[in-house]
């Protein structure tokens, strides 16, 4: 995989920019997190060479200085909301995001129920935290928020919010996802700090959109393909502009909110230390981009697969036709087509052979396998075959797995397991060939080659089963579909 980001410098200069950060305010920083803390995989993709937990590996350079508070917001507790590249509920992801920082040594000082009120589901979680020795606090809906300044910046307005005790330096405020009350959480605890005399500021970690790339720069724009169900919009922020005579790019919701952040500093410190939205980031993505070509080039792959991605969606009632075609539009923009993706033609032509469910995958080296659906095997597992077959340079018509192991195999799904169709899946040939390593020197081969499949691209003519798509996510494999259902069937397991 061709690399265009450097690391190791990101984190050095983002881990400074924190610190410095806090020291222009005092004793204390709430620093919002917007994105993904860990599992960044967009971030790596579109900037090929950012780890997706790099964001975690930069806290953990400072981590005795860092305390973490997670955000949910009652409204998604009550409506089971699901954090859909994970298939969890945000509940879960509370819980996951604890565990995980826990795991990497960060201290975890409190969970904030934003927008509280009562009732079973929330109370029910509210009580599970607490019975595993978690603090919790209880924010509550503000009338006229975020607009009447008044209000909010009073007793009846954060003023009723419980204080969320923290004992670090630099407090990170993270969610589970989107919405979930991150911004009026910090800016409540500004209120609480400064009647207790404490200087406290408040800062914004937001990878995306960078604001020192031009606006219609592709990695900008791939942000937008991400984010098309939200209505993000990159814009030139107004605000950086008017003050400094500088174009940076932010977007829509943060320059939206700021005329309120502003008013509410200013109502609780007599001012406001920041000019723009722009300046209240500490990214530094944008210093660390090692490779401006091959960005670009990764960014405008990542659009085209958000759009058949998003095509899929709109076929399972996940997506709008409006955000469709704002990633279309983008695509026209940049000047790119489904038929830039290489394995999306191969597939179709495959299919068109064949006249049967087939896929492709390019290779890191460009060569193009393809696979087509076979009395034994699904198309996933065949291509998964085929790709090791070549990457280990064995001649395809030689077998890895003898048919005395597929073949009883099958048989079981039939007669034991209630399937209805005796091919095996992407997991059960894996399953297969690793049993077959243990005496086939092949196989063995094979197998060795399978961290090779990371970063490859595969396209395939049906909507995969769930677990077809996980093993292909798992191996890291990049996979988009038609928006086609297998056989015509409605439910896919």
């Amino acid at each position: 995989m061709k690399i265009a980001f450097d690391n190791d410098k990101y984190l050095k200069l983002q881990s400074e920019n924190i610190e410095n950060r806090v020291s222009q305010f005092g004793s204390k920083l709430y620093l919002e997190f917007g994105g993904k803390l860990f599992d960044d995989f967009h971030a790596s993709r579109v900037l090929p060479g950012f780890l997706p937990d790099t964001k975690l590996k930069m806290l953990l350079t400072i981590k005795e200085k860092v305390e973490v508070v997670i955000v949910i917001n009652a409204h998604d507790i009550q409506k089971n909301k699901i954090r859909s590249d994970l298939g969890i509920s945000y509940e879960s992801e509370v819980l996951r995001l604890i565990d995980a920082f826990r795991a990497s040594d960060l201290f975890v000082g409190s969970v904030c129920i934003a927008q509280y009120e009562p009732s079973p589901q929330v109370d029910a979680f509210i009580l599970k935290l607490n019975n595993q020795g978690i603090k919790t606090y209880l924010h509550y809906l503000i009338k006229g928020y975020p607009h009447d300044i008044d209000n909010i910046i009073s007793e009846e307005g954060f003023g009723k919010n419980e204080y969320i005790k923290t004992e670090r330096p630099i407090v990170v405020v993270t969610a589970p996802g989107p919405g979930s009350g991150k911004m009026a959480t910090c800016l409540s605890q500004l209120y609480h700090d400064n009647k207790c005399g404490i200087k406290a500021g408040y800062a914004k970690y937001e990878t995306f959109p960078i604001w020192n790339l031009p606006l219609k720069h592709p990695v900008n724009l791939a942000y937008e393909a991400a984010t098309a169900d939200l209505n993000d919009v990159n814009m030139i922020d107004p605000y950086h502009l008017e003050s400094y005579g500088q174009l940076t790019v932010n977007y829509n919701r943060d320059v939206e909110i700021f005329p309120v952040v502003k008013s509410m500093f200013e109502a609780i410190y007599g001012k406001c230390p920041y000019k723009s939205p722009t300046d209240m980031g500490v990214n530094m993505a944008g210093f660390a981009i090692s490779d401006e070509d091959v960005a670009q080039k990764a960014s405008k792959d990542e659009i085209i697969r958000r759009y058949l991605n998003a095509l899929v969606d709109l076929r399972n009632g996940k997506f709008s036709q409006e955000s469709v075609d704002k990633i279309a539009l983008i695509m026209r923009q940049l000047n790119v087509s489904v038929e830039d993706r290489k394995c999306v033609k191969k597939s179709l032509e495959k299919r068109d052979l064949t006249n049967t469910v087939s896929m492709a995958m390019e290779l890191e080296d460009g060569h193009i396998v393809t696979a087509k659906t076979s009395p034994l095997l699904s198309a996933p597992a065949a291509l998964i075959l085929n790709a090791l077959k070549y990457l280990a340079g064995i001649n395809d018509d030689l077998l890895l797995i003898s048919p005395t192991i597929i073949e009883p195999i099958c048989k079981m799904k039939i007669s034991n397991l209630g399937n209805h169709n005796p091919r095996l899946h992407a997991d059960e040939i894996l399953i297969a060939l690793a049993i077959s390593a243990t005496n086939n020197p092949l196989a063995y081969m094979a197998m060795k080659q399978l961290p090779n499949l990371a970063h490859c691209q595969a396209h395939a003519t049906v909507i995969l089963s769930q677990v077809d798509a996980g093993v292909f996510k798992k191996l890291k494999v990049e996979l988009t579909t038609e928006a086609e259902f297998f056989a015509h069937r409605l439910y896919v397991k």
